[in-house]
C-alpha cells in the first residue's frame, strides 16, 4: 500500500482489496476476550481534525488504541490555530513531538497533499473539504462486500447531496475501480458537472433511480457547507428524495440501506427507514473502526496475515 492515504481515486483495485482484507482480519479480532494487540507498540497516532467529528475521530482514537499506539488527539479550538499558527506549523510541531500517524480532517480541500509533501509522519485523510473521505469510502464498500460477497456486478444507488459530498467522491471511484455500477440521485442543483464522464448514472427522479439497486447510499444534506439555496424546502426535499420504508419496499426485501452519518432524521432519511432491518447504519460505524485499524496497519508496511496470527 501507499505511505500515505489521500484519497482513493489513485489507489488500484488490488490495494483496495488489500484494505478491506486486511479490515476483514481486523474484525476477527472484536470477538476476542482481550482486543488489544501489540502491532503499533510505540507508534504515536495524531488526530488532528479542524472540523467536527464524533464517527471518525471516535474511530482511529479506538483503532489506533487497540493495535497499542499512542493516540493524541487536537481540535482546532483547543489549538494554536486560534492564535494564528499556520497548519504547517501546526503539523511541524506535531512531527518534532514524534508523530508516526496524522489523521487530519480540514474544510479546505488539499490539506492532507499539503501535509504529506511538509513532514515525514504518514498522513490519512479524514476528509478534506468537498474534495474525498478515503476512509467512509472503504468502510461503505467492506460493509456492501460483507452482505453480499461482492462488490463487482452490484448496483449502488448515492442519493442526496452530491455537489458537496466527499464521501461520494470516495464511494464513486472505489466503487468504479471495484467494478460496480454507480448511480447518483439528487436536485440538478446538487449533482456536480462531469459525473457521467466517471461511468456514474445520473438521476434526478428517484422513482427511477431506484430501479435494479442493490445498495441505496443516503448522504445528508450538508446545510453548512451550502452557501446558496439549492432547493426551495427541507420538506419539498423530503417529499421527493427522502428514503422511506415505502421507497425501501419498493426496491425489495434484499436491498442494503446506508447513511454515513450523522443523518437529518425526516429530510434525507427517516427513523422509520434507518432503523428497519434492511439498514446497516450502525454496522457502518462499526466497521468503521476495522477498516481504519487496517489502513493504519498497512500503512505501516503490514501484511495482515501477520496481524491475525
Amino acid at each position: 500500500m501507499q505511505r500515505n492515504l489521500l484519497d482513493l481515486r489513485t489507489l488500484g483495485k488490488a490495494e483496495i482489496e488489500l484494505a478491506l482484507n486486511t479490515a476483514e482480519a481486523c474484525k476477527q479480532l472484536f470477538d476476542r476476550p482481550v482486543r488489544k494487540v501489540p502491532t503499533l507498540r510505540g507508534k504515536v497516532l495524531v488526530n488532528l481534525f479542524y472540523e467536527p467529528s464524533t464517527r471518525t475521530r471516535t474511530s482511529f482514537e479506538m483503532a489506533g488504541k487497540w493495535l497499542s499506539a499512542e493516540v493524541v488527539s487536537i481540535t482546532a479550538a483547543q489549538s494554536s490555530v486560534v492564535k494564528g499558527e499556520s497548519i504547517k506549523d501546526t503539523a511541524r510541531t506535531i512531527q518534532a513531538l514524534g508523530a508516526d500517524y496524522v489523521v487530519i480532517r480540514h474544510s479546505s480541500p488539499g490539506v492532507p497533499y499539503l501535509l504529506a509533501r511538509t513532514i515525514n509522519a504518514r498522513i490519512i485523510n479524514a476528509g478534506d473539504g468537498t474534495h474525498e473521505h478515503p476512509t467512509q469510502g472503504l468502510l461503505d464498500m467492506f460493509t456492501i462486500k460483507e452482505r453480499f460477497g461482492r462488490l463487482a456486478g452490484l448496483r449502488v444507488l448515492i442519493v442526496g447531496d452530491i455537489l458537496h459530498s466527499r464521501v461520494a467522491h470516495s464511494n464513486i471511484w472505489g466503487l468504479r475501480t471495484m467494478g460496480a455500477e454507480v448511480a447518483v440521485c439528487g436536485p440538478p442543483t446538487l449533482l456536480p458537472s462531469g459525473l457521467a464522464e466517471l461511468g456514474v448514472d445520473v438521476y434526478t427522479n428517484l422513482d427511477e433511480a431506484i430501479q435494479g439497486v442493490n445498495v441505496i447510499n443516503v448522504l445528508r444534506i450538508q446545510r453548512e457547507r451550502q452557501n446558496s439555496v439549492y432547493f426551495p424546502s427541507l420538506r419539498e426535499y423530503s417529499r421527493l428524495y427522502g428514503i422511506t420504508r415505502a421507497v425501501l419496499d419498493r426496491v425489495g426485501p434484499d436491498v442494503l440501506l446506508m447513511h454515513p452519518g450523522p443523518a437529518n432524521l425526516g429530510v434525507e432519511i427517516t427513523e422509520e427507514a434507518a432503523e428497519d432491518e434492511r439498514s446497516v447504519v450502525h454496522g457502518q460505524v462499526t466497521n468503521g473502526v476495522a477498516v481504519r485499524m487496517a489502513v493504519l496497519y498497512l500503512l505501516g508496511g503490514g501484511e495482515h496475515d501477520a496481524l491475525v496470527d
